[in-house]
């Protein structure tokens, strides 16, 4: 894993007596010049006393920049080539009723798995139109529900799928049921095996392979059978090549390859779908130094390189979509913890056959979370940054790893990090860009209740999903 090097002790302060840490923090984060940080005015210490460790802190300011800062771009981006794009804000990073709130008045739309997510969104006020479905392995009652809601659209992923909305669509006897198919184009692009989800030995999407040179791809399959159905509406082509990327190359080879598709299935049919969605997995920062993926520049590439393939096709540009999710709320997160247990430990030592071998010190702090809150360092090896939280420190740094209160050896939430060498139980360490996938993957291992998301805007906290309770883990369990 590679190291992170974040600072021990805030540089030069500013007249203001204060410093941004900049990415992977939120635009709210400072640290003052006696060394805490606080979150768009709210000192975490503060925040600690009130709301108890660990705890999701969100950054309402930052995170609502961030949705608008994906729809101007994007917007701006493709009418300049004479193409409409809708933003969907992707629920799986994180959602809750606030949250949803939050991005549709900024413009976006909001981009649904489950019906858990579904019943969320529609919580918040959402409008049905303005929502859609996803999922691999969709119920009935999922199915279901988003047709009476009224959604925009359902991201359709298999041939049994096309004929369960259709017989749900028929039976409800209304307007046919807009729908999208997802197809894997074959792309490959993020980080983990696992969070690549273009390439076809996978479960989503149908794929744009054709079996032999007679027989027609999954994908061109699927569409016809839509087509061929009074009950559904074909709105569209959706693809989605994977998270976490910061090439935006792979975005536009999987736009070429859906717009081929289209002109294909307009050419045989004579139907031009009018929207294709090009998915999300635009990346962020997790450590210092590291870039996030620009808005606007992604925008541009992305809007230039879809006009160009239109014009060499021949056909018109249909309306898009995109769907960041974890570009918007990932940094727009922190979580806070306290540490409890810091313990050296010498890495390395004496070889087999007597010749010494050079030792190191990696200090070992603990603290009162882990893979309950945040998983993604154990499932994929994800990496994250942390910093001492409470107060400033002028001791040498140390090489330290982050690690959480489970039974398990795997339970890591910092690999490397250099922190100040007088860490100790009591303080505050806060961890940076955890606002997706961290309250969304939580989990209760070891019965560990559930931390809090608190909102901070203007100097004020408010909770936005409390914290759980043991006597909440105990009502679920009916002896």
């Amino acid at each position: 894993m590679s190291a992170s090097a974040g600072p021990t002790t805030p540089p030069a302060f500013s007249p203001t007596g204060t410093y941004v840490p900049g990415e992977p923090w939120s635009s709210g984060v400072r640290r003052g010049p006696d060394g805490a940080l606080t979150v768009a005015g709210v000192d975490v210490r503060e925040l600690a006393a009130a709301q108890g460790t660990p705890a999701y802190v969100l950054d309402e300011a930052d995170l609502r920049e961030r949705a608008r800062s994906y729809r101007r771009a994007f917007e701006a981006a493709f009418a300049e080539v004479g193409a409409g794009v809708d933003v969907y804000y992707a629920g799986k990073a994180f959602l809750s009723v606030a949250v949803a709130r939050w991005v549709h008045a900024e413009g976006l739309r909001v981009d649904t798995a489950t019906g858990g997510e579904l019943a969320v969104a529609l919580r918040a006020g959402v409008p049905g139109e303005h929502i859609g479905l996803h999922g691999n392995n969709k119920s009935d009652a999922e199915i279901a529900r988003a047709l009476d809601a009224g959604v925009g659209r359902i991201i359709v992923d298999s041939l049994l799928e096309v004929e369960r909305v259709a017989a749900a669509s028929r039976a409800r006897g209304g307007a046919p049921a807009p729908v999208m198919i997802r197809v894997t184009t074959g792309v490959h692009a993020g980080g983990h095996e696992y969070i690549s989800t273009a390439h076809e030995d996978q479960k989503f999407g149908l794929s744009l392979a054709t079996p032999t040179e007679a027989e027609d791809s999954p994908a061109m399959t699927a569409l016809l059978a839509v087509l061929a159905h009074p009950e559904l509406e074909l709105l569209g082509i959706h693809s989605h090549i994977g998270s976490q990327i910061l090439d935006p190359s792979g975005f536009e080879v999987a736009a070429r390859k859906v717009l081929e598709l289209r002109a294909a299935l307009a050419e045989r049919t004579g139907f031009l779908v009018p929207e294709v969605d090009l998915g999300g997995g635009y990346g962020i920062a997790y450590l210092p130094g590291e870039v996030a993926l620009d808005p606007d520049r992604i925008a541009k590439d992305v809007a230039a390189s879809v006009a160009a393939s239109s014009a060499d096709l021949g056909t018109p540009l249909p309306r898009f979509s995109i769907e960041p999710g974890r570009a918007i709320v990932g940094p727009a997160g922190l979580t806070l913890y306290t540490v409890g247990t810091v313990k050296p430990v010498r890495v390395g030592g004496p070889t087999g056959d007597g010749e010494a071998e050079s030792t190191t010190v990696r200090t070992y702090v603990s603290i009162d979370g882990g893979m309950s809150d945040n998983i993604r360092p154990a499932l994929y090896g994800a990496d994250y940054h942390a910093e001492l939280a409470n107060r400033l420190s002028d001791a040498e740094p140390v090489l330290a790893r982050v690690v959480g209160k489970h039974c398990e050896s795997g339970d890591i939430v910092v690999h490397d990090v250099l922190l100040p060498g007088d860490v100790r139980a009591g303080d505050l360490m806060a961890v940076a860009a955890t606002g997706a996938y961290g309250r969304s993957m939580a989990s209760n291992y070891n019965h560990v209740p559930r931390p809090p998301v608190v909102a901070v805007t203007d100097g004020e906290t408010r909770v936005l999903v409390r914290r759980e309770t043991e006597d909440d883990l105990l009502a679920l369990d009916l002896g």
